[in-house]
């Protein structure tokens, strides 16, 4: 998704980076699982709770409509890639979402086991995502939404290029940026709400640690078509950015 928005000027919409936004918005509107949740230490959430309690605390099914929301309020241009694994089968099902410009990637079993095993996960966080990638499974099965199956045999280029063909004529028709300036700020943007995601949530009562001096991976802004290289940078120092891949500028 990132790519893709990168290589043709398009606002990028991370679900992931919006977790936070979307459990506080919950737990103002008292939802009992988001309040439940915030009250158990990180080791409790892992070692206690079911995989079926973890899933209603990770508020799987409500952030779907909240991710519409949050859609709802960008600008209509350029277009938006959006992405993540609360982003919903039932909206394409619904008619919220266009048919035509929705996909669902779906790893095998498989690769998604390797995946998880190459990650130092606490057992309950495993389990919470085995059976998160199962209901997103079946319910793209059920509402019939596109799919494609990823197996990892494919380099990454090769599924971008598949992705580029099913959305040829969307992306064709745009609206996109079309100055340097405007994708500089669309990359800046996304590099923002990397860094907002930490900080908030370092920001949680519970958290331990400074958000700033975290290290994630950012784009690289310099706003070329053709840069698809990132940056491992401290959270501060991103959001201080701008962020520049080694010669680039």
């Amino acid at each position: 998704a990132s790519r893709i928005a990168r290589r043709h000027g398009l606002r990028l919409y991370s679900a992931d980076t919006q977790t936070w936004a979307h459990r506080d918005r919950a737990l103002r509107e008292g939802h009992a699982a988001a309040l439940r949740w915030e009250t158990m230490t990180p080791e409790t959430r892992w070692e206690t709770a079911t995989p079926a309690e973890m899933l209603e605390m990770s508020l799987h099914r409500e952030r779907a409509a909240m991710i519409v929301d949050d859609l709802r309020r960008l600008p209509a241009a350029p277009l938006i890639v959006a992405e993540g694994t609360t982003v919903a089968p039932e909206l394409v099902a619904s008619g919220i979402a266009d048919r035509a410009r929705a996909v669902w990637l779906i790893p095998t079993p498989e690769l998604l086991h390797r995946r998880l095993d190459e990650r130092d996960l606490p057992r309950g966080a495993r389990e919470l995502y085995l059976l998160g990638a199962s209901i997103i499974e079946r319910e793209a099965r059920e509402h019939d939404v596109p799919v494609l199956t990823v197996d990892g045999s494919r380099a990454i280029d090769q599924v971008i290029c598949d992705l580029e063909d099913r959305f040829s004529a969307a992306l064709a028709s745009g609206p996109y940026a079309e100055s340097l300036a405007e994708r500089r700020a669309l990359l800046r943007e996304a590099n923002v709400a990397i860094a907002a995601q930490v900080r908030a949530y370092f920001a949680r009562p519970w958290a331990d640690g400074h958000a700033d001096s975290v290290v994630r991976e950012f784009v690289c802004e310099c706003g070329m078509p053709s840069c698809d290289a990132s940056v491992r940078r401290a959270v501060g120092a991103a959001w201080d950015g701008p962020v520049l891949a080694t010669g680039h500028a």
